[in-house]
C-alpha cells in the first residue's frame, strides 16, 4: 500500500528546458556579483569556506589564497557540466532566491501536477520530494510557480546532502527520515538510473515520459500524472 509519494522535479513536475534555459544561465550570469558580495558574509561563511576548500583542491592552491575569481570559474564549470555538487546547489538556490521573490522568475510545473497532487492529498498520500537542487531552492520553484503556491500540498523535500540521487541508500534514508518502509513508498522520475537506485531500496517506481521519444525502460512508463493510480 502506497503512503507516500516521491517526486523528482526535472523532466517530471518541471519541464527540463526551464530549468536548463532560464535557471541555470540566471546563476551562471549572476554568480560573479553575488559571490563578492557575499565572500565575507558570516550568515553564508560555512558554504564559502566548503567552496574555499574546493576550490583549493581544483586549483591546487592554498585555501587562504583562493579568490573570487578562482571560486567562480570552478562554479561556472560545475554549471557548464551539470554537476550535482551540493555546494553549488546551495549558491544557485541564494541567487535564484532573489529572482523568485521579486517576480521575475516563476516555476514552471506541468498543470496536471496541482490536479493530481490534490486528488492524492484528499487520498490521505503524503508528498515529498527529492531533487540535485537544493531544498531552498526547490521550495521556490513551487512557492512562487506558474500555478500559484503549491507549498502547502508538499509534506517534505530532499536534497544531495540526503545522498545522490543514483544510490540506492539515498532512497533508503529517506524512509527511514519518513518512518516509512520504503515499499509504502513511490517514486516518480524521468532517469532509468535514479528509479533503479530506488528500486533497489525497494520503492515502487514510475517513469515519466513527458517530452522524449518512446524508449525502453523496467520501469512502469505513463506522461502524465494524470495515469497514475497510487
Amino acid at each position: 500500500m502506497i503512503r507516500a509519494i516521491l517526486c523528482d522535479i526535472e523532466g517530471t513536475t518541471t519541464a527540463l528546458a526551464f530549468v536548463h534555459e532560464t535557471l541555470f544561465p540566471l546563476s551562471r550570469l549572476d554568480l560573479p556579483q553575488f559571490l563578492k558580495i557575499n565572500w565575507s558574509d558570516p550568515e553564508l561563511s560555512p558554504v564559502i569556506q566548503k567552496l574555499k576548500g574546493e576550490t583549493s583542491l581544483h586549483r591546487g592552491k592554498p585555501v587562504d589564497s583562493i579568490t573570487v575569481e578562482d571560486a567562480v570559474q570552478l562554479l561556472i564549470q560545475w554549471i557548464d557540466a551539470d554537476r550535482k555538487e551540493t555546494t553549488l546547489k546551495t549558491i544557485q538556490g541564494k541567487i535564484w532566491k532573489n529572482a523568485f521573490e521579486s517576480g521575475s522568475v516563476k516555476g514552471h510545473v506541468y498543470p496536471d501536477v496541482p490536479c493530481m497532487w490534490n486528488e492524492w492529498k484528499s487520498q490521505g498520500q503524503r508528498i515529498y520530494i527529492f531533487s540535485s537542487g537544493s531544498v531552498e531552492a526547490q521550495k521556490l520553484i513551487f512557492k512562487h510557480s506558474e500555478c500559484g503556491d503549491l507549498s502547502h500540498l508538499i509534506d517534505g523535500y530532499f536534497d544531495t546532502a540526503t545522498g545522490p540521487k543514483k544510490e540506492h541508500d539515498s532512497y533508503r534514508k529517506i524512509a527511514i527520515a519518513l518512518n516509512l518502509d520504503p515499499s509504502e513508498m513511490l517514486f516518480l522520475s524521468d532517469t532509468d538510473l535514479e528509479l533503479d537506485a530506488a528500486a533497489k531500496a525497494s520503492m515502487q517506481t514510475i517513469r515519466l515520459n513527458r517530452e522524449t521519444a518512446p524508449c525502453e525502460s523496467t520501469h512502469t512508463t505513463v506522461h502524465s500524472f494524470t495515469e497514475i493510480q497510487p
